[in-house]
């Protein structure tokens, strides 16, 4: 495969978009991109970042142990991402037992992953892409599924909206308000899993965290208005993701540390730009 990049933007393009594979991973980034920009932004807001950086580990074990099993991949992100989910929601609202209970899910995830990469005997070239994402392993199914996964997120989302909002604003006045600020609070942790679990198939679980958090963390910067730092942190996400997409196409490199590198880049931008403005 002969590419190089040129000074002429519609010859990069048209050799960006020649293959299949790079039309997929377009595609697949584009969705995960606007999951996680929307997922991530609410994840700010409600100071879970911790529980989205284990969620971005936990994607790891799961796809690990799926590839020893012989099955697809997808399952394992997906299944390990919600049922962490499903555990630190069970956790009490103390928030310092929330930080001790999602750091212990989070080193039994790593432990197990090791114990899957250890008990997997065939080529680890796949189990590296797990780690650092990949542009050429983006598939049909994994796109449809990716879409599938990305429309119930969102949808639901949607619909939690705002009791979300409030209890993310104010819990003690949503519970008085009769908000079920637990159960909002878990289908949230449920909605964190599904986001990251679709980011690790492109960025890798390493950098999963980088689309859920920098995008967002950029919002915040920029505007305190809820609607429009959803859609900036929704825009950033698709615009770091298709930067990074296309940068690695030309260069040897994973795609996951160029969509971390503009991500943080663009975070810089921001929080120069709010000193100043300050």
């Amino acid at each position: 495969m002969d590419v190089h990049l040129t000074w002429n933007l519609a010859s990069d393009v048209r050799q960006l978009l020649q293959f299949h594979f790079m039309v997929n991973a377009l595609r697949a980034g584009t969705i995960v991109a606007i999951v996680a920009g929307a997922v991530g932004y609410v994840m700010v807001l409600r100071q879970q970042s911790f529980a989205g950086h284990t969620m971005a580990l936990v994607g790891f074990p799961g796809a690990a142990g799926a590839i020893w099993l012989g099955i697809d991949p997808v399952y394992g992100f997906y299944g390990f991402c919600v049922a962490a989910a499903l555990v630190i929601a069970a956790i009490p609202g103390d928030p310092r037992e929330e930080s001790a209970a999602i750091g212990t899910v989070q080193s039994f995830a790593l432990a197990a992953g090791m114990l899957f990469v250890s008990l997997y005997h065939g080529f680890q070239s796949g189990l590296t892409n797990l780690l650092f994402g990949t542009i050429v392993g983006v598939t049909d199914y994994q796109v449809r599924t990716l879409l599938i996964a990305g429309l119930v997120a969102l949808v639901a989302l949607v619909v939690l909206g705002r009791r979300l909002l409030f209890a993310t604003v104010d819990a003690e006045a949503a519970r008085a308000r009769g908000v079920p600020t637990r159960l909002v609070g878990a289908a949230f942790l449920v909605l964190l899993g599904v986001a990251a679990a679709g980011t690790s198939q492109v960025t890798g679980s390493l950098l999963v965290f980088a689309l859920l958090v920098a995008p967002a963390a950029t919002a915040v910067r920029l505007t305190a208005n809820p609607l429009i730092g959803l859609v900036t942190s929704i825009g950033v996400a698709i615009v770091v993701t298709w930067l990074g997409e296309g940068v690695a196409y030309f260069s040897p490199y994973p795609i996951g540390f160029w969509v971390t590198t503009f991500a943080f880049g663009v975070f810089l931008l921001a929080s120069a730009y709010r000193r100043v403005a300050r």
